[in-house]
């Protein structure tokens, strides 16, 4: 039986979408620090092909190229936004991806604007007001944060610190419209700027 956190390929078409938006939205702070770097960018052109129906699952492979120019720069800010890139880019293999590239882009955000805690919750707002109904109804499938361990959402580095911090935020807030997402803390703030730990690469990835 297949990962809850897979969704239909239908579905992953439908977010790819939006994580793509919030990806690209953050990149310009990678590349202001790499601008002869086209990796990121390149991996999230793939991805929108993808949910245009252009590229099939097999065929998105941008995804470790998207993690391997994180490690080639040093801002915290810029290593978010390659991540980001690299979260989104693996939507095509697992659907959950989606909130890692939401959280990675609103982690972005916040370091690029230590002075304003209430830079992180802005970015979630925006990444809420534009997202599809489609897409919408699609990540309200995944289970929450933390508790199945068939993917991205599993115990470990999506479910930690400031990046599980803000994608309970997302799912909080797809389950009730009305939830009020708080300012970062100092706390929250210092967390993000923790060295990166290495990717987590689930086996149930590879099947598409």
């Amino acid at each position: 039986m297949g990962s809850p956190q897979t969704l239909s390929e239908a579905h992953r078409r439908n977010v790819a979408v939006w994580a793509a938006d919030c990806a690209e939205r953050v990149l310009g702070l990678f590349e202001a620090e790499a601008p002869g770097d086209s990796r990121p960018r390149d991996a999230i052109a793939q991805l929108r092909a993808f949910a245009r129906g252009e590229l099939a699952v097999r065929e998105a492979r941008r995804r470790f190229v998207a993690h391997a120019a994180a490690r080639e720069v040093s801002a915290p800010a810029a290593v978010a936004a390659a991540r980001a890139a690299g979260q989104a880019a693996s939507i095509p293999h697992m659907g959950a991806h989606a909130l890692g590239a939401a959280a990675y882009a609103a982690k972005a955000a916040g370091l690029a604007a230590p002075d304003q805690p209430e830079a992180v919750s802005e970015e979630i707002r925006w990444q809420l007001g534009c997202m599809s109904a489609a897409a919408r109804a699609a990540l309200r499938q995944l289970p929450p944060v933390g508790n199945n361990p068939s993917g991205p959402l599993g115990p470990g580095l999506l479910a930690s610190g400031l990046l599980g911090s803000i994608i309970r935020d997302l799912q909080a807030s797809l389950a009730d419209p009305d939830h009020a997402l708080p300012p970062r803390s100092q706390a929250d703030q210092d967390d993000g700027r923790k060295p990166e730990q290495p990717v987590e690469v689930h086996a149930t990835e590879h099947l598409g």
